[in-house]
């Protein structure tokens, strides 16, 4: 992984050189897709705050931006130019620093499967599935609000924020009510909770800020 941009310690890491410092944990979280389904996935990972704070972010470092693998050989898919590769998200850095927001490398108690995100994938809990950088290769910190894949590609349909929000439909779907997976063909479906159920957490990060507009 290669870490630049606005912080006193830029670099190359190996995969062993991130994990070394820190213990792994399981974390239960719900997880909500932006198409409207949900799962309940046990996490297996440490704290994206305690990887950051390593590298030294300085003090005008807003954001956090998260690009991932794009191998032709071992994705096909990145052959096709669906999106501008490689994929690329990005956080506030208190966003980033949140004791919710989890540095991932298993899942099921197992180490994650390639299709998941492998070796290291991003976890946030309260936005959309796709907030979650798979793969990541690269970690810059930027004074600027940074571009992310889904937004470039349709700024009407994917916002920077992407918080789960039931009173935020999509363009093309409604986001007040969700399948959650693993009920059943005849389970129907629940209502959506604002910040997917973790508002008493990570509310005060957006106080001010219109959650209609700055979708």
């Amino acid at each position: 992984m290669e870490v630049t941009g606005q912080c006193g310690k830029p670099g190359t890491l190996t995969l062993e050189d991130i994990l070394k410092p820190h213990a792994l944990e399981e974390r239960v979280y719900r997880h909500r897709c932006v198409e409207a389904w949900s799962m309940v996935i046990p996490w297996v990972g440490f704290p994206l705050a305690d990887l950051l704070k390593r590298f030294e972010p300085a003090s005008g470092a807003k954001y956090v931006q998260f690009f991932t693998l794009a191998d032709k050989q071992q994705m096909p898919g990145v052959r096709y130019p669906v999106l501008q590769w490689p994929y690329r998200e990005g956080l506030t850095i208190a966003e980033a620093m949140h004791p919710l927001t989890l540095a991932t490398v298993g899942l099921y108690g197992k180490v994650l499967p390639n299709q998941n995100g492998a070796p290291l994938r991003i976890v946030i809990p309260w936005k959309y599935g796709f907030k979650g950088a798979k793969s990541v290769v690269r970690i810059h910190f930027t004074d600027r609000q940074p571009q992310t894949s889904w937004n470039m590609s349709a700024p009407s349909e994917y916002g920077f924020y992407s918080n789960v929000n039931p009173e935020r439909p999509h363009p093309r779907w409604s986001q007040a009510k969700e399948r959650r997976l693993g009920g059943g063909l005849l389970s129907g479906t629940i209502a959506t909770k604002i910040f997917n159920g973790y508002g008493d957490q990570v509310a005060q990060l957006y106080q001010g800020l219109d959650l209609i507009q700055n979708y």
